[in-house]
């Protein structure tokens, strides 16, 4: 004999299934919009710094690569850190750090100082999107993976795109300094959320249903466990899917660190771009990737369900890779500033195509070190972004050379290509 209550309980079928991986997803394409708004907005005020502070060309590039260097050094041990201590604590303390140096930006005097300054802006903000990855990793189920990573990547590109026009509409009222200042403060609201409202296993999250649950660890590779230190390095850094996944990821950090610090620049000096249609061809190479974060990570994960995980990730990689090594060399060729224009922000679109299908990967070859293994992934990306602001520095301020770097980022697309091809993200690194 039953209870009332009992009878009156909904069947276990009848219960909804709760959808709070979905608001990780949403506050976790915030923290890519504010990460993208602190990091672009110094490209645009570039020519503001350098005047005030009386720094050339070469001296801003250093600048620019001051951050990366940072990054890069960093970001592998920040990943080995969230992997595990949890991105719950460890993503609040790198907003916190991040947003307090993006402020810091604002007091800076001399050369020197935003050197230092933009060195430690970048060791705060090392690990981020590792961490996002790792949460990814224990909050989304398998077959969703390449999509949610496509939709964290459009938020970031879309903050991007706008940073340019947003901050040129703000210099009409305020100075270059006082922007710095209200693009950090935001950084401070996300992270007291996100500590307040995160955990970093579902399981241990009160809204997530059992329904939920089931879904999101169904399929999840299993903990691989600890392993000895030297065993660990040994692993992560012996396979050949790390060392190829690596130097598949360097192309496209390159190019695309090229948009969001010289590209306004170039447009100027090489094309005479100014006032709006400055901030619009500055921003478009983001502004088109926000559509190609998105379907590149639809693509890759209705390929993979089709026709094999290979394909779904390595041949959508490869071909964009190659769409966007022909756009680059035409960009170089071209006189035509719009077409110019035009091309390179395709060639960004189409890079930016693959995050979808790299990230994915590091998920799908990761497992519960996912946040370490995309970390070495984006730390090869870091060193073409250090490399890229020095390396057209040095052809624009010694040669007067724009073209160069066109073709040089052409070839890096088409190298990269390669290393797709013989990609297997069927084989963990550490099985």
């Amino acid at each position: 004999m039953t209870s009332l209550r009992e009878d009156l309980a909904p069947a276990p079928s009848a219960v909804p299934e709760s959808r709070v991986r979905y608001k990780v997803v949403g506050m976790a394409v915030l923290l890519a919009m504010v990460t993208y708004l602190d990091r672009a907005c110094i490209s645009t005020l570039a020519p503001y710094i350098q005047k005030d502070l009386g720094l050339d060309k070469t001296q801003m590039g250093y600048v620019f690569s001051a951050f990366a260097l940072a990054y890069a050094v960093f970001e592998i041990p920040t990943a080995w850190w969230a992997d595990r201590m949890g991105t719950r604590k460890v993503l609040t303390r790198i907003v916190v750090w991040w947003s307090s140096f993006t402020v810091a930006t604002a007091g800076v005097y001399s050369y020197a100082s935003l050197l230092v300054t933009r060195f430690l802006f970048g060791m705060g903000e090392a690990g981020a999107w590792p961490s996002v990855a790792r949460t990814f990793s224990r909050w989304i189920p398998r077959q969703e993976r390449g999509t949610i990573q496509g939709v964290f990547f459009t938020g970031a590109h879309l903050a991007g795109g706008l940073t340019p026009v947003l901050v040129l509409l703000l210099l009409q009222w305020v100075h270059w300094r006082a922007i710095f200042v209200i693009f950090g403060l935001v950084g401070f609201v996300w992270a007291a959320a996100w500590y307040w409202w995160f955990r970093d296993d579902p399981a241990g999250h009160p809204e997530v249903s059992a329904a939920e649950l089931e879904r999101i660890t169904a399929g999840r590779q299993a903990d691989s466990g600890q392993h000895a230190r030297w065993e660990y390095w040994r692993r992560l850094f012996g396979q050949r899917n790390m060392l190829l996944l690596c130097l598949m990821y360097f192309p496209n950090s390159y190019a695309f660190y090229f948009c969001i610090t010289w590209l306004p620049t170039y447009l100027q000096e090489e094309h005479h771009f100014t006032s709006v249609w400055l901030g619009i061809f500055a921003g478009m190479p983001l502004v088109l990737s926000v559509l190609s974060d998105l379907f590149g990570g639809v693509t890759t994960d209705r390929v993979a369900a089709r026709a094999g995980l290979w394909f779904g990730r390595c041949g959508v990689g490869a071909l964009a890779y190659v769409l966007a090594g022909l756009a680059m060399f035409v960009a170089g060729v071209t006189a035509q500033p719009v077409l110019a224009a035009v091309l390179i922000a395709l060639a960004t679109a189409a890079s930016m195509f693959t995050l979808g299908a790299a990230w994915g990967t590091c998920l799908d070859i990761g497992g519960s070190h996912a946040g370490v293994v995309s970390a070495a992934m984006n730390t090869s990306g870091q060193i073409g972004s250090i490399l890229s602001p020095i390396i057209v520095a040095y052809f624009v301020g010694q040669r007067a050379d724009w073209a160069t770097p066109m073709y040089l980022m052409g070839g890096l697309f088409l190298f990269g290509a390669v290393c797709w091809v013989f990609i297997d993200p069927r084989r963990p690194v550490f099985e």
